[in-house]
């Protein structure tokens, strides 16, 4: 299997540059909330120190996070052997600890690997996906999942997942931090709580665009890999290609659970009305 260390560097550099990000970013909210309530030093501790608890809390359960809100339930190789073997047998050739399996119930063809290492990952695929694709393209599909967690880009990938969601809650508690007021504000805070309610509604408005901008940071590069790599490890081109061919003509492509914050990690974009591959639309 083709192993992209310059990938594998790259991720885990963007991951560290990611989490510091958020950091400071989490200590210019809190400082400008403690210069509005009073205490500059206060707001930017607390903020501080809370950025950190909830960034390990996110490294440490993100993907645990993510397979809830995605409604994926885990399952045993009773249940579904053939994906347990599939998902196995890739395993064993790329050189990788077994994934842990996940299905999410729902007709349309999907799937997508998660977790912050290789050591605690997890696949996981629709049962539409199960039902429609031959083994040969399942395989297809497995391996490059399989290559996004050699590859170290699913770290990154559930690190922007979870943050995404945290730029929308700081938007919407800056709002509601000022339009409901609170006891303790300065009496000059005037143009600081302006200040304040701007930068909530360009956050409420930008969400959006921001996930849609961090999507696109998952480059068509890594996606190119992925399928190379996946290629190499089923020892069959074709049968990606045929499955991304069976995904793109799906009718009915839309993950009922899937959302902004989680769409990215989908092999084919799950919120549209139309079904695009993420190295597509890229």
């Amino acid at each position: 299997m083709i192993i992209a260390f310059d990938e594998v560097r790259n991720n885990k550099i963007k991951s560290v540059i990611l989490i510091s990000f958020f950091i400071i970013l989490i200590g210019f909210f809190g400082a400008v909330l403690g210069l509005y309530y009073g205490s500059i030093y206060f707001g930017l501790i607390f903020s501080i120190i809370a950025g950190i608890i909830y960034t390990l809390l996110v490294f440490n359960a993100g993907s645990n996070m993510i397979l809830s809100m995605s409604g994926a339930k885990p399952v045993t190789k009773q249940e579904y052997p053939h994906l347990y073997h599939t998902v196995e047998g890739l395993a064993v050739a790329a050189g990788l600890p077994k994934p842990k399996c996940y299905i999410i119930e729902d007709s349309a063809l999907n799937a997508f690997a998660t977790g912050k290492d290789p050591k605690h990952a997890s696949i996981t695929v629709t049962t539409g996906l199960l039902s429609k694709l031959k083994r040969q393209e399942l395989e297809g599909v497995i391996g490059h999942e399989m290559s996004h967690i050699k590859n170290y880009d699913i770290r990154f990938m559930m690190l922007v997942t979870v943050l995404i969601g945290v730029v929308t809650f700081m938007s919407d508690f800056l709002l509601r931090s000022f339009l409901w007021g609170g006891h303790g504000r300065r009496r000059d805070s005037g143009s600081i709580g302006i200040i304040l309610i701007l930068i909530g509604i360009v956050l409420a408005i930008l969400s959006p665009l921001i996930g849609y901008m961090i999507r696109a940071a998952i480059s068509r590069k890594r996606e190119f890999a992925a399928d190379a790599s996946g290629a190499v490890l089923t020892r069959y081109p074709p049968g990606l290609a045929d499955a991304l061919e069976k995904i793109s003509g799906d009718p009915d492509p839309l993950v009922d659970k899937a959302n902004k914050a989680t769409a990215h990690l989908f092999i084919s974009t799950p919120i549209y009305s139309q079904p695009t591959l993420r190295f597509m639309k890229e």
